[in-house]
């Protein structure tokens, strides 16, 4: 299973559609906040080099946001994504 991080806010409603579609498909990911540690959100600035959340990292790899994930799960190649190790 593909190790997924989600940087997030806790206000973003984008955020939550994010979480809930991985969710929906059994997908477990670490919630990284930047509303409430100021280095993650530099650190997701970093690796994304982006300052919107959400911001989706499947192994590693930016993904982008929510319309991002999505365009993948409409595509049908999010769960080819997710099964990568």
């Amino acid at each position: 299973m593909a190790k997924v991080e989600v940087y997030s806010t806790g206000q973003c409603p984008y955020c939550v559609m994010a979480k809930k579609l991985l969710e929906r498909k059994g997908v477990s990911y670490t919630e990284i906040r930047v509303d409430s540690d100021p280095a993650k959100r530099q650190e997701m600035m970093q690796k994304s080099r982006q300052r919107t959340v959400p911001q989706i990292f499947i192994n590693g790899e930016a993904i982008g946001g929510y319309t991002d994930l999505l365009a993948l799960e409409r595509a049908k190649k999010l769960d080819g994504r997710l099964a990568e190790s």
